[in-house]
């Protein structure tokens, strides 16, 4: 039996981890350890926040919807890539210990900040091309692939920071409207935490009373975030998701070698 602490505490979480994976990502750094708090071992507690900010995804989908129709043909060419990588990843968070990998997520956020800061300046660097879709490019349309699949056994395997890695590489492959690239950002982290999820259902990996608590909160996180984000200048998203990138590098960095 939950007791009420440990319910407000597991909400609070969600919604401010659905909130976060709706502008930026990185809400997996709010849910994680605070189920670890209350005494989730640390493989279920991966699983569990998995699942719920997957349900909760449905959110930011229906607050971002009218931007679904245009990012549908970038959705097709990275859904089978997020499927398969989001399958692989949690197959190998199951067989495998996630510690030499836990060192790595605050490298790949750093990177993937950085990048996200400088994409504006490397798109006016590279020419003109890039303000178009990469379509007629298949070099950045399999660049892009591969780094995708990447992202997805990542994000099957731990996934902290996965939409800040996803923002930036849409942004080098041409994409320049936030909501839009949000949008896809949403769908895609939704595909690869499905195949997770699925997996760690099938492996009894998944606290159901704990994960049914927190979808409720996530679900109106990712609403609240994705709604309430698009009334707010472009400019001022990507300073908000360039900072949050910064705060959950920093944040990982002292959690795996400042203590």
């Amino acid at each position: 039996m939950l007791s009420g602490l440990e319910i407000l505490g597991l909400a609070s979480s969600a919604v401010g981890a659905g909130a976060i994976n709706a502008v930026a990502g990185g809400g997996t750094l709010l849910t994680f350890p605070t189920l670890l708090a209350f005494g989730t071992t640390p493989v279920m507690a991966n699983a569990t926040s998995t699942l719920a900010l997957v349900l909760g995804t449905s959110g930011g989908l229906f607050g971002n919807r009218q931007h679904l129709p245009a990012i549908r043909p970038w959705l097709k060419r990275f859904l089978p890539v997020s499927l398969i990588g989001g399958l692989i990843g949690s197959a190998l968070l199951t067989h495998t210990s996630n510690q030499v990998f836990a060192k790595l997520v605050p490298f790949l956020i750093l990177f993937a900040t950085l990048l996200f800061l400088a994409q504006g300046f490397f798109r006016r660097f590279a020419g003109s091309h890039l303000n178009d879709p990469a379509v007629e490019n298949p070099a950045h349309i399999g660049g892009a692939i591969l780094f995708q699949f990447a992202v997805s056994i990542y994000g099957g395997y731990f996934g902290a920071g996965i939409g800040i890695l996803m923002l930036a590489t849409l942004g080098f492959i041409g994409m320049h409207n936030i909501y839009e690239m949000n949008t896809l950002k949403t769908s895609l982290g939704f595909l690869i935490n499905v195949m997770a999820a699925v997996w760690f259902i099938a492996a009894g990996l998944i606290d159901w009373p704990r994960v049914a608590v927190m979808t409720v909160g996530a679900v109106a996180g990712y609403y609240l975030g994705s709604h309430y984000s698009q009334r707010i200048p472009q400019a001022r998203i990507r300073q908000i998701i360039t900072a949050i990138g910064f705060i959950i590098s920093g944040v990982t960095f002292y959690q795996e070698f400042g203590r």
